[in-house]
């Protein structure tokens, strides 16, 4: 069953220059992306700055979204916590406020084992939403192997993986040895994943180029190659950024670029220096002035 097919926007929070967050910009930008034709937003992840937001202000940040999406598209909210019982709590929020679904990270403080990883998924199943599981070895200390996704996946609730590891080779062993739908989580694999039989795509720089990231998936799904792959060489300097620890202050700036300004990131992320606003800003013009020529 494909609950999560297309492209699902993680969704970044728009702070004001005094970093207070800013909930009518988060209304207005989830509005904008759906009209550019995304299937999905995925707030409070990784590019959402969860970690810097008070109990308060992610909550609201979830309701906004939630309110915002009005059920035009799924809405997946994430569930990373210090702890599996905060963890829990954040699942029974969104499930309580209406979102439909969860993007959870295995436990994140340290190296957890096997069966603590296993039990920790097992408490977020109950609360009965249901869990794209967030597999990013690359951030985070825990590898969501093939194996252990087939162990986790027997809970009810556990129905699809959001797949960052960078290697394309995982799609194919984990839609061989287990029953989850698969979602691209690296940009710069938003061609390959599909391709090799990814549904999704919780996706990064579709933040600020929504209708490049629509039709870049829908081409690959296809399977029109050539056409996706011209298209995937003019934003892959960008989609390079996703993948690097960067990422939130780079795709901030690609949408100021693209006339969606959303304010600066929370400390402890800085600014970029100013060669590096170059470098995007360069790679971005390439970007748009090949896609529209």
């Amino acid at each position: 069953m494909t609950r999560f097919e297309g492209v699902h926007v993680a969704i970044v929070t728009p702070f004001t220059d005094s970093y207070e967050v800013d909930y009518q910009r988060l209304h207005e930008l989830c509005n904008w992306l759906i009209d550019e034709g995304v299937n999905g937003l995925v707030p409070v992840g990784s590019l959402g700055e969860y970690a810097t937001l008070t109990v308060e202000e992610r909550s609201k940040v979830v309701e906004t979204v939630v309110k915002a999406a009005n059920k035009r598209v799924t809405v997946t909210v994430g569930s990373g916590a210090p702890s599996t019982k905060q963890a829990v709590q954040w699942v029974q929020h969104a499930k309580d406020v209406g979102a439909d679904a969860i993007m959870a990270l295995p436990p994140i403080n340290y190296r957890p084992l096997r069966n603590e990883i296993i039990a920790h998924y097992k408490d977020l199943s109950e609360v009965g939403l249901p869990i794209i599981a967030y597999n990013n070895p690359l951030d985070y200390p825990t590898d969501l192997t093939p194996e252990l996704l087939k162990e986790i996946s027997k809970f009810e609730n556990v129905v699809a993986v959001k797949e960052f590891s960078g290697d394309i080779r995982r799609v194919h062993k984990i839609l061989e040895e287990t029953d989850l739908e698969v979602l691209t989580g690296v940009d710069n694999l938003a061609m390959e994943g599909p391709l090799c039989g990814a549904t999704g795509w919780i996706a990064g720089v579709p933040n600020a180029l929504p209708r490049e990231g629509v039709e870049l998936f829908r081409l690959s799904r296809e399977g029109k190659i050539k056409e996706a792959t011209e298209l995937y060489r003019r934003l892959l300097p960008l989609f390079d950024l996703d993948a690097k620890p960067q990422l939130v202050q780079s795709i901030k700036y690609m949408m100021e670029l693209a006339g969606q300004p959303v304010g600066p990131t929370r400390p402890p992320r800085l600014s970029l220096s100013t060669e590096d606003y170059n470098q995007i800003k360069k790679a971005f013009n390439r970007a748009v002035q090949k896609v529209t020529q």
